[in-house]
């Protein structure tokens, strides 16, 4: 296995969720974490989630994340010392000590951080958890979300264009239903809107055009079935045969065509937010949706595992890999695969199950740790 680019050598928290105090140190690039259920094996994957860009893998608000002490939740802390190929890095996040500000703040080597989008260049983390299993049976928010944060992996701006088209869509939005429909200011954020909303579309298409080819390769998914990527979305399929200029164009005269509809509905009927992924079992030639709950999630670890060639070969490091409770569902012939496909990819991996024993087969690769009363303790 290629050393990672990016190592999490040690995890500083403070008071996060049921975790009141933590200092633990990595030597290996396949951490595994075992213990009981309610032990804190999720929380740790989501400290660590949260030490890149966005709001981590539970996509909690910064106030219920503290650990809960009379109703209500403390101040909290996570930090973490990485290896880097252009050497160390420390990255700090959490509330403000000082009770400056409500939102979150990061800090990169001691010095506060602007924005996320400087951290996005120098941090990625991709992960699957429990959850997801349900990623093909709900809504589509739950899938583009899934699809922004790979595309964000390697296009650090990405998360800025899906924001400002989200912050032109809400306050057209108010706008319209308040009945404030001054035509200048309406046509001010529809602008804004196409105008990311082409971004954010063509984005998206280039990252399934690119992780498609890297899933057809098989060069990372090993024994893992060949998954395909489809975006059902009007404006990535415009952009398939018209020019950028030209889809803004005419996302602009919809929304400003559409504006008495969308009051009505409270809602805009056209826009990036209308985007759905799917995936496609290629081997069975069906959908994810028709696939069993172990297809599906091998579906998924295939996507994760090719996401993170592709990120290292772009971006000179692979992301961090959080699988929580990644091998429920799987049959022993497809753990064993997975194990395989960890173990040559070029990235630090952190799992967690119930089960020390799942582990067994990755003794003398990885570190297995126990978890337990607020302690994490080495078990081989």
């Amino acid at each position: 296995m290629t050393a990672p680019g990016l190592f999490l050598a040690r995890l500083r928290l403070t008071d996060f969720r049921s975790w009141r105090g933590l200092d633990a140190r990595f030597g290996a690039s396949l951490i595994c974490i075992a213990g009981e259920n309610g032990a804190g094996k999720t929380n740790l994957l989501e400290a660590i989630s949260l030490l890149a860009p966005g709001r981590g893998l539970r996509g909690a608000r910064i106030g219920e994340i503290g650990r809960q002490e009379e109703g209500a939740g403390l101040p909290w802390a996570a930090a973490g010392r990485f290896e880097t190929r252009a050497g160390p890095m420390e990255i700090g996040t959490g509330t403000d000590p000082e009770g400056a500000t409500e939102r979150r703040i990061y800090r990169l080597d001691g010095q506060a951080l602007r924005s996320q989008a400087m951290l996005a260049e120098r941090m990625a983390a991709v992960w699957i958890t429990p959850q997801m299993d349900r990623l093909f049976q709900e809504g589509a928010s739950g899938r583009r979300r899934f699809l922004d944060r790979l595309v964000w992996a390697l296009e650090p701006g990405h998360a800025r264009e899906v924001a400002a088209h989200d912050n032109a869509m809400a306050e057209r939005n108010r706008l319209l239903v308040e009945g404030r429909a001054d035509p200048a200011w309406l046509a001010g954020l529809e602008d804004a809107m196409a105008r990311h909303a082409v971004a954010v579309a063509a984005a998206r298409r280039a990252l399934m055009l690119r992780l498609n080819a890297e899933l057809a390769a098989g060069r990372a998914t090993g024994a893992f079935p060949v998954a395909r990527l489809d975006i059902s979305c009007p404006i990535t399929a415009g952009l398939v045969e018209n020019p950028a200029l030209a889809v803004e164009d005419a996302l602009r005269q919809g929304l400003a065509t559409e504006r008495r509809r969308d009051a009505a509905a409270s809602g805009a009927a056209r826009g990036a937010h209308r985007a759905d992924l799917n995936l496609i079992h290629m081997p069975k030639g069906i959908s994810a949706e028709f696939c069993s709950t172990g297809e599906q999630k091998a579906l998924l670890v295939s996507v994760v595992l090719a996401h993170a060639s592709l990120i290292a070969e772009a971006r000179g490091f692979a992301p961090l890999l959080l699988l929580d409770e990644v091998a429920a569902h799987l049959d022993p012939a497809r753990r064993e695969a997975l194990f395989a496909a960890l173990a040559a990819l070029p990235a630090q991996v952190f799992m967690t199950g119930t089960d020390a024993e799942v582990f067994a087969p990755l003794a003398g690769i990885g570190q297995v740790f126990g978890a337990g009363n607020g302690r994490l303790f080495a078990l081989r």
